[in-house]
């Protein structure tokens, strides 16, 4: 099922760009004529992951700063937050979480622009938000979330090229479907060998491939038992590099942009110290180990790659004697204060 699921995120990808073209507009228009003094995000699990990549491109794009709520501040401890002139969006696909739905509300009431790109369009969450954007990726059922994200990551993709009202962005945006289509299709067999006996990995990226590298971890974790910690790749030899020993697995994700030149220069360095490094780069890239899709702006790689990773992901899952769609433990929504 999660194989299935993430194969149909290009169908749900098209069917979200076909709808609710006029709203996107509006809420563009609104974002355009607001000021913020403050921006955050609402999330957990893999939306946050999501949450991350639409605020680096807010960041890069709008120059806003964007930080993560900590939930907790409202849910537990009640902190008088100053709400006014803020941007508060939160992103689920259930929006059933109590701890993502009370902040929406809190922010609202305290005269916030609160948005919810939301799967369930009749979940607490979206009734919570002044603007209720659905990412239409229909039901899913295996517990790891694969065209949820994607769409996801369409969404705030969608909602920033809006706000920008940048053509390019829009474009390339209407062009995601035949690009997730053709990334489904790149092989990344090579990683099998590498991740099917790992005992532990390290997932790298940098920029706008951080999230992937953030939501790759994850993945591993909840659906191969496989043992993953996420890193920027400004950030490897600042601790995490002791770890390394000979033939430890690495997994580079070197997308188009200016980090990518650091990151295949990393892989290089961690060979050297014995690491089994697999750099995920674009086809122009000789020293890649896995190939990477691109889309038709640099900004939108790292949600096909992530398309790529979802097919490996599963695969590997299976060769590992797991069930990919019933990881032990977990369950599709979660709730938590």
């Amino acid at each position: 099922m999660m194989l299935k699921e993430a194969m149909s995120a290009a169908d749900c990808v098209a069917l979200q760009l076909e709808n609710d073209v006029e709203r996107y507009a509006e809420l563009g228009r609104k974002l355009r004529t607001t000021t913020f003094n403050t921006a955050l995000t609402v999330a957990r699990g893999s939306s946050d992951h999501a949450a991350n990549y639409c605020a680096y491109l807010i960041m890069a794009r709008m120059g806003r700063i964007v930080a993560s709520l900590p939930m907790s501040l409202v849910t537990l401890y009640k902190s008088p937050l100053v709400t006014r002139d803020t941007l508060t969006i939160a992103i689920s696909q259930s929006g059933q979480s109590p701890d993502v739905v009370e902040p929406i509300r809190y922010f609202r009431d305290g005269g916030a622009t609160t948005i919810a790109l939301v799967n369930d369009i009749d979940s607490p969450l979206a009734a919570a938000a002044e603007w209720a954007m659905p990412l239409r990726a229909g039901k899913e059922q295996s517990v790891a979330a694969t065209k949820s994200f994607i769409t996801s990551l369409v969404a705030g993709a969608r909602l920033v090229a809006q706000w920008q009202n940048d053509p390019e962005l829009t474009e390339g945006l209407a062009a995601l479907p035949e690009a997730l289509r053709r990334a489904t299709e790149v092989d990344w067999s090579p990683a099998l060998e590498v991740l099917t006996p790992a005992r532990n990995i390290m997932v790298v990226g940098r920029g706008i491939s951080f999230p992937i590298a953030l939501e790759s971890a994850l993945k591993f974790k909840e659906t191969s038992a496989l043992q993953a910690e996420a890193f920027s790749g400004a950030e490897i030899k600042h601790g995490p590099m002791a770890l390394i020993e000979d033939g430890y697995p690495l997994l580079i994700f070197a997308t188009r942009g200016p980090t990518q030149v650091g990151l295949i220069a990393l892989a290089a360095e961690m060979r050297t110290r014995g690491a089994r490094v697999l750099l995920a780069a674009p086809a122009d890239v000789p020293e890649r180990d896995l190939t990477l899709p691109t889309a038709a702006t640099p900004d939108l790689d790292p949600i096909v790659a992530v398309q790529a990773f979802y097919v490996m992901a599963a695969q590997l899952s299976k060769a590992r004697g797991m069930d990919p769609d019933r990881p032990r433990h977990l369950s599709k929504v979660t709730k938590t204060n």
